[in-house]
């Protein structure tokens, strides 16, 4: 989109929002984590990576709990190495935030995951986690189909990243 001074800006998308159900015991305990968004432009396309879930095999971005000193985009960046073998430059935006809910042993604790891009430069052969999750480039588009959250796929579908500020 173009603004009145011939920029690029990002427009506000509105998206349903999931409620969060909240047992009185636990409003307290709402978790926040922090996922990378990695892409890359393959033939000036751009493509997103997607990586499944340990337990589930669903579809999803890396993420993760916060890191005793890091910021949240050095904890998104993190998580994209150790998830997916990733290595890049991780903007210190977060272009959204969704919400999930976490299963922990007998508990199930909601969290919010605020989104990082990391502009994909090394995709490495071996990393901490590559025998337990599996790995997909893919368009926005089936990106955005393949991941179950809402949320998520309106921020895979709305990233622009050619408006980021360099």
């Amino acid at each position: 989109m173009t603004g009145k001074t011939g920029k690029k800006t990002m427009s506000l998308i509105r998206v349903k929002q999931r409620r969060i159900r909240l047992p009185a015991s636990q409003k307290r305990e709402l978790r926040t984590q922090f996922g990378a968004l990695c892409y890359r432009y393959r033939k000036d396309k751009l493509q997103v990576l997607l990586v499944t879930s340990r337990t589930s095999g669903r579809w999803i971005v890396p993420k993760g709990w916060p890191m005793h000193k890091a910021t949240p985009a050095d904890t998104a960046a993190r998580e994209a190495y150790e998830e997916a073998g990733v290595e890049g430059k991780i903007q210190p935006i977060c272009i959204g935030i969704f919400s999930r809910t976490d299963d922990l042993g007998r508990k199930r604790l909601p969290s919010i995951v605020a989104v990082f891009p990391l502009h994909t430069k090394k995709l490495l052969s071996e990393y901490p986690e590559i025998g337990q999750r599996k790995r997909k480039w893919v368009s926005r588009k089936k990106a955005a189909v393949m991941v179950d959250n809402p949320e998520l796929a309106q921020i895979i579908k709305g990233f622009e990243p050619k408006l980021l500020s360099k």
